[in-house]
């Protein structure tokens, strides 16, 4: 089994960082965010990995190489232009012959993913998808009426939750047929595609072991949280 870690985006709202750096390359302790994901991959027993890339590719590429050095073998994929997450993923499709996992290059992870895909093969799905459990307060209250717009409930900046998708997958090749070439096209349009063609899609829920770094805000959390980690060495 291979793994894809889409690596190719902008970071535009990781700004100033991400002027000279890709986003996968900022820095969470002594290593990149991207040696983190490839490490967490290869201790769950996957040492093939596909990278795509594109902004600032070359820093990457001079970084890992062929991968032999952190003990993989790493493949590039490449896009000349911005292609939203499933249009790079479709980049790599000369690559993917079987089941793949398919990570976002903006996220740190530390779950069993090997429990994923054992859970993906016994269910038979086209697509599982990693779900976080996630729960947020409202910062208004929240009225209830009924179908006469009577008021039935006033609850006060009630806590909601629910599941969010958090950009690790694991998928049948098939679904590279849902993605058009060379266009930029997202992931919820996919699986949106899956569904719609009748296709099993699987929710794989987590709880604890997920980073997301999508803003300066999150990546600065994360920076403290593994500058910390190091100081406990």
């Amino acid at each position: 089994m291979k793994a894809v870690i889409l690596a190719g985006g902008l970071g535009t709202r990781l700004q100033p960082y991400t002027t000279f750096l890709p986003k996968a390359m900022l820095p969470l302790g002594e290593k990149p965010l991207l040696e983190h994901l490839i490490g967490w991959i290869k201790k769950n027993h996957i040492d093939s990995i596909v990278l795509c890339v594109s902004y600032l590719r070359k820093t990457i590429e001079d970084y890992f190489e062929d991968g032999s050095n952190f003990g993989v073998k790493i493949e590039y994929a490449v896009a000349h232009r911005p292609l939203a997450t499933a249009g790079q993923l479709k980049t790599a499709e000369e690559f993917i012959g079987d089941s793949f996992v398919c990570v976002y290059g903006d996220s740190v992870f530390d779950f069993n993913l090997k429990n994923m895909v054992e859970s993906h093969k016994r269910t038979k799905s086209f697509v599982t998808m990693a779900l976080f459990e996630y729960k947020t307060r409202l910062l208004y209250g929240f009225i209830e009426t009924d179908k006469k717009n009577r008021v039935t409930a006033w609850k006060e900046k009630p806590e909601v939750k629910g599941h969010i998708n958090i950009g690790c997958y694991v998928m049948e090749p098939g679904v590279l047929k849902l993605i058009p070439p060379n266009k930029p096209f997202g992931m919820d349009d996919v699986i949106r595609k899956a569904i719609a063609g009748k296709n099993r899609v699987t929710g794989f829920t987590i709880r604890k072991g997920f980073m997301d770094i999508g803003d300066k805000n999150s990546y600065r959390r994360a920076y403290q949280h593994y500058v910390e980690r190091l100081g406990e060495i």
